[in-house]
């Protein structure tokens, strides 16, 4: 730091003149000194580190691996799969040095709106968000994203297990078609990989959207069971609402401002390949969605092996 003072204020000051005043207020160091620092070859570990930044660099702006959001436990997760074996704390050191950090998330904002005339099932989940396997529970939730041309809303459907966003909607407006679309995109999902979703248990908060009868006669028709949590409590569908908090950080902050909703769902549908198949998922033993639900298929179902990442959502 030193060193770097002087460089950056020697053309003004001199060198002389800097290291004297230094050392009269404590940081002791001779033009001598700072001249053999200068002129002594890097270390071993400056060489390292140079080689090793590049590499984090490029993991952490690589739009199909940190994408720009993830942090330094995860970026030190993404090298070692590529074979790059280092310490975490040099990895955070140097993203530190480096002025990289992973994307944090803010506050969340309550889009429910109960429909007291509409009936409401129970809660089946009991913030109990966990499942054995996919296709066991569901969670659904929507947002909204303001755009140069008025405000968009995204739907999503991310299955417990794997932590797989399976279906997602966007559009410039929020009919109960939005959820729906979102729903049948998922369903789509699973019948094309030829997986049941009968029993399947389907948790949302207490939205009119959510309530409304086409809705829960879609889910009826495929055997799916909803459940509902309490109204404007994001702790009721705390797995749904995390999505909704890692989509605003990890993609509309990232990628936005948008212009219109066909822009921001361009964007999404991006982000979604991306969270399904490259993102690191800590609750899953950071592994990718698509690795969870192949390596399950894997073990527990031979006949059943879709290659890695097949469905994708297109």
């Amino acid at each position: 730091m030193v060193v770097q003072f002087i460089d950056e204020h020697r053309a003004r000051f001199g060198v002389e003149p800097i290291c004297r005043v230094l050392t009269e207020h404590g940081v002791p160091i001779a033009p001598s000194g700072y001249y053999a620092f200068k002129t002594r070859p890097a270390s071993a570990r400056t060489v390292a580190d140079a080689e090793l930044a590049l590499q984090i660099e490029r993991v952490f702006w690589d739009r199909n691996l940190g994408r720009g959001v993830s942090g330094a436990r995860k970026v030190w997760r993404l090298l070692a799969r590529e074979g790059i074996t280092v310490a975490r704390c040099t990895v955070e050191r140097l993203m530190r040095q480096h002025g990289l950090a992973g994307a944090r998330r803010g506050k969340q904002f309550i889009t429910t709106r109960p429909d007291a005339s509409s009936p409401r099932p129970e809660d089946h989940v009991q913030r109990v968000f966990a499942a054995d396997r996919p296709n066991r529970l569901w969670v659904v939730d929507f947002t909204y994203v303001p755009t140069w041309s008025g405000m968009a809303f995204t739907a999503f459907v991310t299955d417990v297990f794997s932590r797989r966003i399976v279906g997602w909607r966007t559009m410039n407006r929020m009919p109960t078609d939005l959820p729906l679309d979102a729903l049948e995109m998922a369903l789509w999902v699973r019948d094309r990989a030829g997986q049941d979703v009968t029993g399947l248990i389907q948790h949302s908060d207490a939205g009119s959207q959510y309530t409304a009868l086409r809705y829960a006669e879609r889910l009826a028709d495929v055997g799916a069971v909803a459940s509902i949590g309490t109204v404007g409590d994001s702790y009721d569908n705390a797995l749904a609402e995390s999505t909704i908090g890692l989509y605003k950080t990890e993609c509309v902050k990232v990628d936005g401002p948008f212009r219109t909703a066909d822009q921001l769902e361009l964007a999404t549908l991006s982000w979604v390949h991306w969270f399904n198949e490259n993102r690191l998922h800590s609750s899953i033993g950071y592994r990718t969605p698509i690795e969870a639900e192949n390596n399950y298929y894997r073990q527990n179902n031979p006949q059943h092996q879709p290659a890695l990442g097949e469905p994708a959502l297109h």
